[in-house]
């Protein structure tokens, strides 16, 4: 199979399209996999640490304000098409497949054009802008949500087949983790983190729990991700409120050991990232959700209230985290063990284990129909 995959501007996009990558080689070693992208997303930094060969098309999102980026836009909309159907034309790819993100929109756009068969991935609940410019002419939408067919106008041509994921989290084991890291039988373990880079009011309601609630609790043991950002300012504030004097609170800069630690928690607190919900229903979590309002079309709480509307998560928008209501969430699922493995059996009812290989099978019939 020769194939190119195209996502781009965040690993929300990168990762799902590497993972579908390693399971293609996994079957086909053989295959040829290439990968474009745009100059400036951490495309850049993924996937040639993942080995593949990474080219480049420039294309740009449109700003909701009035701006003269948006200029530029559009001239990169029509010229980015010819750019890609001229690497397209060297690559002489069997399939193209997107996996989100505006990086992927001329690629994929280009490909039909060319007359090569198509899919798109979308991991969001709600579709994002190159996903709806694009499902008409493609010829496959795997989804993550099955409440997204009631948004696309084609239907008939989704599939849901789950977030295809890279990484350990589906071979994790709770006891085995909990022993290896060290922690009691009876102890409860809470993960929370904001994202890679980390989040302002994230930090300052986690360590407002920290200080009112969980270093109360000795048979609590809560671990803290700051992210790169704010780990300066956060570390700081974590040492003025005296909480480094407590054993059972950690804080750091980021969890390198991610599926570990998330085998052994009990309860986790992050944000709604698509990705993050597909890890946290592999591994059966009661979590809270504290979705990013920095992102396009607010798709981080569209993806939690799917969560949320099925008793599978408790959500908070930032704008709701009055003083104290977030410890007492928190203390109101640490003291409720049937609530949450009430929460852990919902949410493991959108897990999908083997969403690589759907793909993989996906991809395969439709090149065998073409």
């Amino acid at each position: 199979m020769k194939i190119v995959l195209s996502g781009g501007g965040t690993g929300g996009h990168v990762n799902p399209a590497l993972a579908i990558a390693g399971t293609i080689k996994a079957h086909e070693p053989d295959s040829e996999i290439s990968y474009i992208g745009t100059p400036k997303g951490i495309e850049n930094k993924l996937v040639p640490l993942a080995g593949y060969p990474l080219y480049h098309v420039e294309i740009q999102g449109l700003k909701r304000k009035i701006s003269l980026s948006n200029l530029k836009t559009a001239w990169l909309t029509v010229t980015s098409v010819n750019k890609a159907k001229k690497l397209l034309l060297q690559l002489a790819p069997d399939i193209v497949v997107g996996t989100g993100g505006y990086a992927c929109w001329p690629v994929v756009k280009a490909a039909h054009k060319l007359g090569i068969p198509t899919a798109l991935h979308e991991s969001n609940a709600i579709p994002g802008f190159a996903v709806k410019m694009l499902e008409k002419d493609v010829d496959l939408i795997f989804i993550n949500f099955e409440e997204t067919k009631k948004v696309l106008k084609y239907p008939h041509k989704a599939e849901r087949v789950g977030n295809p994921m890279r990484g350990a989290f589906e071979i994790q084991d709770r006891d085995k983790a909990r022993q290896e890291l060290g922690v009691n039988a009876d102890d409860i373990c809470i993960l929370s983190y904001g994202g890679s880079m980390g989040a302002e009011q994230v930090n300052n309601e986690i360590l407002a729990v920290m200080r009112d609630y969980t270093s109360k609790e000795p048979k609590i043991r809560h671990l803290h991700a700051t992210g790169a950002i704010e780990w300066p300012i956060a570390s700081v504030q974590f040492k003025e409120m005296e909480l480094d004097k407590f054993a059972n609170l950690s804080l750091v800069e980021y969890i390198y050991n991610m599926p570990q630690e998330m085998a052994a928690a009990d309860i986790v607190i992050c944000r709604a990232g698509a990705m993050t919900l597909s890890e946290l229903a592999l591994m059966r979590k009661a979590c809270i959700l504290i979705p990013s309002p920095n992102v396009a079309d607010n798709h981080q709480y569209k993806n939690a209230k799917v969560l949320a509307d099925k008793n599978a998560a408790l959500v908070f928008q930032e704008s709701e985290l009055a003083e104290g209501r977030l410890a007492e969430a928190v203390r109101s699922l640490v003291s409720d063990s049937t609530k949450r493995k009430k929460m852990a059996d919902n949410i493991s009812e959108f897990a999908v284990n083997d969403a690589s290989e759907r793909i993989y099978a996906g991809l395969s019939k439709l090149l065998k129909q073409n």
